[in-house]
């Protein structure tokens, strides 16, 4: 993965920015020290208390534990320091701001994402994954599931890291939850267990993703610079590249520290989930009676939940709430999930679930009086549920109930989300650390080659201003509509465009370089987790 070449050399320092070298301030280490030693104690003091009334964890569960909560931390950690380019390069490349400040800005802002993150992308990433692993998280099939796709997304953040080449970790955590997904479809289509097999419709939104973005990006990029220059044409410095460490104009650089801080903080409220949904199933797998289920519902909501569940039933299937046996709807529901099949048993089996988790729940005031296995056997039903009901929807094969019944329905599914979707405060601080960190880390190598080595031209203040504000917009509107879009594709796809509007011309090894890493994402890492999946198996 070379990014330079004859063909595309550009005269030595005609690209590079002052701005991009300027020393970390002397108050940073001792800044960066402090934080995370603070962190790390209100970490440990909070891990401490959640534990504290549980049963002692065995030697090897705080080991596999400990090693699981390091791995995940270490994606984000890469995640961090590798997609930090999409917020600071056209910043430090316009000298809107320096980069060592730059750099901490953008930590802290993808910290508060982090922190401001509902956790509704966390479970959606999990949705993802084999039902009948994360069903049993906590056997070994899903302590492999687990570091395998971590590992393989680590692996191969890393690569195009130290190749200095933009990648997005999005598609590459999809690849390596796909590489699981076809691996143990692989591993157990011989026996009668049912699998989830491959999610089609999953593949096909990432692949329009891939092939799209960058040319929307692009595209969006080009029209943006070329109205800006319209809009500006009097003011001609903002088309030239900066001189030394000069400052754009300060309403430009507002723009450009605006753009920045949006990106910052979209990505840390977006990728930081990722990690989050990720540590709640080893957490969950591991210390189920602490983790399985939100312990801070409260005996009104429980109560409430209790109400629901019966009405729900009956709602779902009229009168054949007990057609079936919790065994016999449970596995009604998981072969539903896996094949996406809605059958005319699928609704009866639904109701069999839902006015059951009303009687489980009936003796308690409070989940924390709950056995462990019967709040495990709980979190499962309650999952099974809501993935019903949310594929159900999404085919359009519920029944067509009246605004009432409807109502009912909404606050059932309401209320299993907020018995599932639970994630504690010092999981997100420790993510949001992580990812901080990162950002702050190692942001150099990929902030020089979208800086530098996309374009002939140094980058100008007008094309700086383009490419963040196509990339923020788009992001925004990707999210809005649900579109899995990559903020790197986006952003380097943005600058490119620019770069031809404003015939400055491309380093065609660079691009080629970009494009050949985009395009190995999926099979590498799909490949890669695959293979650590049937490798962890026979370990764990």
């Amino acid at each position: 993965m070379n990014t330079s070449s004859k063909q595309d050399s550009v005269p030595p320092g005609a690209m590079n920015s002052k701005n991009v070298n300027v020393p970390t301030p002397k108050f940073f280490m001792p800044v960066f020290l402090t934080i995370i030693i603070s962190t790390l104690v209100y970490i440990g003091f909070q891990l401490n208390a959640d534990l504290a009334n549980v049963p002692p964890l065995s030697l090897y569960s705080v080991i596999l534990l400990s090693t699981a909560l390091f791995i995940a931390l270490g994606f984000e950690f890469v995640n961090g320091f590798h997609d930090t380019a999409n917020a600071v390069a056209t910043v430090i490349y316009t000298n809107a701001l320096s980069a060592p400040i730059a750099v901490m800005w953008a930590g802290f802002c993808n910290f508060l994402g982090v922190l401001l993150a509902s956790g509704a992308v966390a479970y959606g990433i999990i949705a993802l994954l084999p039902v009948e692993l994360i069903m049993n998280v906590g056997s070994g099939a899903g302590f492999a599931m687990v570091f395998a796709l971590l590992i393989a997304a680590i692996l191969w953040n890393l690569g195009t890291w130290f190749f200095g080449i933009p990648a997005s970790s999005s598609h590459t955590m999809i690849g390596s939850i796909l590489g699981i997904g076809i691996m143990n479809h692989i591993l157990n289509s011989a026996t009668e267990a049912g699998t989830s097999g491959i999610d089609m419709e999953q593949v096909m939104k990432v692949g329009k993703a891939l092939l799209f973005s960058p040319l929307i990006g692009f595209a969006l990029a080009a029209v943006v610079f070329l109205l800006v220059k319209f809009i500006f044409r009097k003011q001609l410095e903002l088309f030239k590249a900066p001189e030394g460490t000069k400052p754009p104009p300060l309403v430009i650089r507002a723009l450009l520290i605006f753009t920045c801080t949006g990106v910052s903080f979209a990505h840390g409220s977006n990728d930081g989930q990722k990690g989050m949904g990720l540590i709640m199933l080893i957490l969950i797998g591991l210390v189920p009676l602490a983790y399985s289920l939100n312990k801070n519902i409260d005996s009104n909501q429980l109560q409430a939940f209790k109400g629901l569940s019966q009405e729900a039933a009956v709602i779902i299937s009229a009168d054949n709430t007990q057609k079936y046996s919790r065994t016999e709807a449970k596995d009604i529901l998981t072969r539903y999930i896996q094949e996406k099949k809605a059958t005319p048993d699928v609704l009866p089996a639904l109701a069999s679930i839902t006015y059951g988790l009303g009687q489980d729940l009936a003796p308690y005031n409070s989940l924390k009086n709950i056995p462990e296995q019967s709040v495990s056997d709980i979190r499962n039903e309650m999952y099974l549920s809501t993935a019903t009901f949310k594929a159900l929807g999404k085919q359009k094969a519920l029944p067509e109930w009246n605004e009432a019944q409807q109502k009912t329905i909404k606050s059932y599914q309401k209320g299993l989300d907020g018995f599932l979707q639970y994630i504690p405060n010092w999981v997100k601080v420790a993510v949001a650390l992580a990812l901080g960190l990162g950002t702050m880390v190692g942001w150099k190598r990929i902030v020089v080659t979208v800086g530098e080595r996309i374009g002939k031209d140094h980058m100008t203040y007008g094309q700086g201003l383009s490419a963040e504000l196509v990339a923020m917009t788009t992001i925004a509107a990707a999210d809005g509509l649900g579109m899995p879009v990559s903020t790197t594709h986006v952003l380097n796809s943005a600058v490119a465009g620019t770069m031809v509007a404003n015939k400055s011309g491309l380093q065609w090894a660079t691009i080629k370089s970009i494009i050949s890493a985009w395009v190995l994402t999926l099979p590498v890492t799909i490949i890669l987790s695959g293979s650590l999946y049937w490798l962890f198996l026979h370990i764990f």
